[in-house]
């Protein structure tokens, strides 16, 4: 069994880690650059750093904090926030990043999986998924939101992740929008029906409150990686303790103490 990841995630602003709900509300959790280093010597095995401005004038900063990061930070991290072109993925990976995350952009132009994975190849293509489960004329359904998980599209969650693998995508980051930022645990039932039929790895987001959710969504969830912000941000739970309750629970993870 491959061993199961933790990955913080950080949504970045003018080069601030800052956490909020629906990027409202927002909260400063520290510089994105020193909050990466300490997990990676906390043990985290990747991260994810989401630029929330996305801006044409916040790309250059972006990018810059990419550097940075790249320079001080030794484990593997992927970049995402209004990536739309070859040129927005070629500059990131230069810039130093490891991975990229698409998400709007591939639900507008899905051709682009494509072509992003054969320029760059699909190990550093990450297709990431809102998805919120609503009614619709079939009944209730799983289906792919955009702007951050606000807006409905017609496409349907379960077969849009089958066709992201199949156009070149390395890795699927799946955030349930129905328990992000409740803390109640995974949408395991999604997670499993997406990992289960899957032949890339599947990152859970969204709902994490504790380690015994961690837990459940690699087992019942069958996850490959679990990713969270504000519990790790506020230190609500310590990357090594997670680490180590998993470890204990028989979980194939990566120790680092």
């Amino acid at each position: 069994m491959l061993t199961k990841r933790i990955i913080p995630c950080l949504d970045v602003k003018d080069g601030r880690t800052v956490k909020g709900v629906n990027f409202v509300n927002l909260r400063d959790a520290g510089d994105a650059v020193e909050l990466g280093a300490l997990y990676a010597a906390q043990g985290a095995d990747e991260l994810v750093y989401l630029d929330i401005t996305a801006t044409i004038d916040g790309r250059s900063t972006f990018i810059d904090l990419v550097r940075r990061v790249a320079q001080t930070v030794n484990i593997p991290f992927t970049v995402g926030g209004g990536i739309s072109s070859i040129a927005d993925v070629s500059a990131l990976l230069h810039a130093g990043a490891d991975k990229v995350s698409i998400n709007s952009a591939a639900v507008r132009n899905p051709d682009l999986i494509n072509e992003l994975s054969l320029e760059f190849g699909s190990q550093c293509i990450v297709v990431a998924i809102d998805t919120r489960y609503i009614a619709t004329e079939q009944g209730h359904e799983h289906v792919v939101h955009t702007h951050g998980g606000r807006k409905a599209t017609e496409i349907r969650t379960i077969p849009w992740a089958k066709e992201v693998e199949e156009r070149g995508a390395g890795e699927i980051l799946l955030t349930s929008m129905d328990t992000d930022g409740t803390k109640a645990g995974f949408a395991l039932e999604l997670t499993s029906a997406i990992s289960g039929n899957a032949n890339i790895p599947v990152i859970a987001s969204g709902g994490a409150g504790n380690m015994e959710h961690f837990y459940d969504v690699f087992t019942a969830g069958k996850a490959d990686a679990g990713l969270a912000a504000s519990i790790f941000h506020f230190r609500e739970i310590d990357i090594p303790d997670l680490k180590g309750y998993l470890n204990e629970k028989g979980l194939p993870i990566r120790m680092t103490r």
